[in-house]
């Protein structure tokens, strides 16, 4: 048999959402536990290790999660050129969903922590929703469920996912290099030049994604923005002569990759935050920290809910196919895994964002557990009802 086939065979167990969330959630407890046990020492020294340009924990950050956001960036392109917000009326619900998701949670954790240090940045850390978490939660408890709303969810946090990254380059750009970000341009244009006259030699785009990453980095952007740009210019529609548009090829390539190294290699250097008496009480005074949790559990819902029924209440959209409004209650309760986007927000916001990233931590873990009570109590019914 080949020898490549274990290799095929494991990333396509890397592709299936249980499975990536059950990695981030591996690589979540590794931190946790790492980072609170004698040998905490070697792990904050590994984190903050030198390494050329950047830490250890820096080219998780800045590097390895470009990855990421490529393969995000390439699901919202097919889904806005050929999937299901490529039309006006199937687009609306998630858009609607996604933005009342992000402006209630900002204004909420605004509000709670208004005039606290750091605020002017930190409200934005509840505003996004975990992709790998969110589909992975609903995967495992929501078997009965229409496949709609795994549709409604995936769109929706894609949106979020794409606000979440302008908010990063807006609030996170400190300096700008105005050479490098040419460069960036003009590295982008050769990027669409060559997937405009169809040319697939990864000889040439390997080291131009590179390059477009590196000199993001030093236009003072974040560097993940890279990542998006780059999968926004990839084609995602077939030509005759092609099994797979460019875009479905390297999304199923580099989902692997990203489900099973970038992510959960930056969770191992995010997630690991001190739980101790002073660290567990500091969430219940620090104001950032209260706005974090109830801007994920609490503005989530809300937001995703209310923006969703305004939309229906409108006519502007319609329900999900086969679901109703507490189906959507179940799924928004889902918006509150902020996890990968809102650690990385944290650390950008934050000079010391261990309290505002437990803060994450514990939201996210709450609105996982609700979320799935209250999806295996929908899915029940959704059988009771077919029966």
């Amino acid at each position: 048999m080949s020898r490549r086939h274990p290799v095929t065979e494991f990333a396509r167990y890397l592709r299936t959402e249980t499975v990536g969330g059950m990695v981030l959630l591996g690589a979540t407890a590794v931190a946790l536990i790492w980072a609170n046990s004698p040998l905490s020492d070697a792990y904050f020294g590994l984190r903050d290790l030198g390494a050329g340009p950047l830490t250890v924990g820096g080219w998780a950050k800045d590097g390895l999660l470009a990855i990421f956001f490529f393969v995000a960036g390439l699901e919202l392109k097919r889904e806005l050129v050929v999937g299901e917000l490529s039309t006006f009326k199937a687009a609306v619900l998630p858009v609607v969903a996604a933005l009342g998701g992000m402006i209630v949670p900002a204004l909420t954790a605004l509000t709670l922590a208004w005039g606290s240090p750091g605020i002017e940045k930190a409200w934005a850390i509840p505003v996004a929703t975990d992709i790998a978490f969110a589909l992975g939660v609903l995967a495992l408890t929501a078997s009965g469920l229409p496949s709609s709303l795994r549709i409604f969810l995936l769109s929706l946090a894609v949106v979020d996912d794409l606000g979440a990254i302008i908010v990063i380059a807006v609030l996170f750009t400190s300096h700008f290099n105005v050479l490098a970000a040419l460069l960036v341009v003009v590295l982008l244009a050769a990027y669409w030049f060559l997937q405009h006259k169809r040319i697939s030699s990864p000889w040439l785009y390997v080291p131009i994604a590179v390059a477009t990453w590196w000199f993001m980095h030093e236009s003072g952007i974040h560097a993940t923005i890279a990542g998006v740009a780059l999968a926004l210019l990839t084609r995602v529609r077939r030509d005759p002569y092609e099994n797979e548009a460019p875009a479905i090829r390297l999304e199923h390539r580099l989902q692997p990759w990203s489900a099973g190294l970038a992510v959960p290699a930056f969770a191992l250097f995010a997630a690991g935050v001190p739980v101790n008496g002073a660290a567990l009480s500091a969430l219940f005074s620090d104001k950032i920290a209260m706005g974090v949790i109830a801007g994920l559990l609490v503005g989530k819902m809300v937001g995703i809910v209310g923006s969703s029924a305004l939309a229906v209440g409108l006519r502007l959209a319609v329900w999900p196919s086969g679901a109703g409004p507490r189906d959507i209650v179940a799924v928004a309760m889902l918006g509150g895994v902020g996890f990968t986007v809102s650690l990385l927000i944290a650390d950008l916001s934050l000079p010391d964002p261990d309290t505002a990233k437990a803060a994450v931590l514990l939201a996210s873990l709450a609105a996982s557990l609700l979320a799935a009570v209250l999806l295996i109590r929908r899915s029940r019914a959704h059988g009771t009802m077919s029966e």
